[in-house]
């Protein structure tokens, strides 16, 4: 076994049998990310990447709460009035260029996303090349609860689920399961979580360095794992509504989405009416910066979504809704945000415009390496 020396526990590394092991290790804040964890993750996916000691990696989280609850954002608000860019500029540079090594990482990746995986944990997470679910998986993106946009590639993502889910679950931050995330193609086998030790125990039996080229080597994790993947899924209870999810959300504007959604519930539609009101809760610029990033990542490489998105990230440390939402979520916990503008119709198209120009503009951009 060959260990990682750290004078931090946040996260630990270890090889053992061709397996690189990253365990998030903050269980009392949910394992949420801090600079320090992507910046190492980072570095330790790509000295694995060309160390032939290292076959696959696999990711997983401390404790029996879940994955990873996503980025440390409250962070930001503490800095607010320190500097904040500087620090935005490192968190999310490095964070998406994690994100994206693990998208383009040419050994497989296995990641175990049960109970919450949110945001950022999504994002260490969604790129893997084989990912588990159970009965206790609890996912979204959750950026649209405190004024931010669903970033670590969701962009990409999210325009790769069904018709226009991706665009639901950015703008109401939706909390979905683990038979949702198979039926959206954001995980690909579903175990019952008492599983998962036996599981792991036959994955960590092998000698990885031994199976082959990464074809056999993705072949035998494929076939492991599909021994303990159950055939019989329950029911998505996203699949139920795809039909209503297209209807209302395929409109480029909040508020056409909104008016769509009142004319049904107008009609007696109890999830169109239910679904309003969540959206009206959210902030209207927030929301609005959310559908055109969809509407304009459709078809982008990830690459670029995560270009915009770096972009994006740094103009909405001048946002007073970010603040705001991570406020009324994080540190006061009141639920009781003051959004402003206050409604979608107040929010103009150059509102909007304004998060996608790129601060660099002549300059070096933090990603144009990638």
């Amino acid at each position: 076994m060959e260990n990682t020396v750290q004078t931090n526990n946040e996260v630990l590394f270890y090889v053992e049998k061709g397996i690189g092991h990253i365990l998030l290790n903050r269980p009392k804040a949910l394992n949420a990310l801090s600079l320090y964890m992507v910046d190492e993750i980072g570095k330790k996916l790509a000295e694995w990447e060309h160390n032939p000691s290292v076959s696959l990696v696999l990711i997983e989280g401390a404790g029996e709460k879940g994955l990873c609850a996503g980025g440390d954002m409250r962070s930001f608000y503490d800095k607010r009035d320190d500097n904040v860019e500087e620090y935005a500029l490192q968190f999310f540079s490095i964070e998406y260029k994690m994100n994206l090594a693990l998208h383009r990482y040419t050994k497989p990746v296995l990641a175990y996303m049960n109970g919450i995986v949110m945001g950022g944990g999504i994002g260490v997470s969604i790129f893997a090349s084989h990912r588990v679910v159970t009965e206790r998986s609890k996912l979204s993106m959750p950026e649209m609860n405190i004024g931010f946009f669903p970033d670590v590639g969701g962009s990409y993502f999210l325009n790769q689920m069904p018709g226009q889910m991706g665009r639901y679950l950015a703008l109401t931050a939706h909390l979905f399961n683990g038979a949702d995330a198979i039926y959206l193609g954001a995980a690909d086998y579903y175990i019952q979580s008492e599983q998962w030790t036996e599981l792991k125990n036959d994955v960590q039996i092998e000698d990885w360095t031994q199976v082959g080229n990464r074809e056999q080597i993705s072949a035998r994790l494929t076939e492991i794992l599909t021994k303990y993947g159950t055939a019989n899924l329950p029911e998505s209870p996203l699949a139920k509504v795809q039909d209503k999810v297209d209807r209302h959300f395929n409109h480029h504007s909040v508020a056409d989405i909104l008016a769509s959604l009142d004319r049904s519930a107008a009609e007696g539609d109890e999830w169109a009416a239910e679904t309003a009101k969540t959206l009206r809760e959210k902030s209207p610029i927030s929301m609005a910066v959310a559908l055109e990033q969809l509407v304009r990542g459709k078809g982008m490489t990830a690459a670029d979504c995560f270009w915009m998105e770096m972009n994006m990230s740094m103009h909405f440390m001048h946002s007073h809704d970010f603040y705001e939402g991570v406020r009324s979520v994080l540190v006061d916990k009141d639920r009781n945000p003051s959004w402003n503008p206050a409604t979608i119709q107040e929010v103009k198209q150059e509102h909007v415009e304004v998060f996608f120009k790129n601060p660099w503009e002549g300059g070096q951009h933090p990603l144009a390496d990638e």
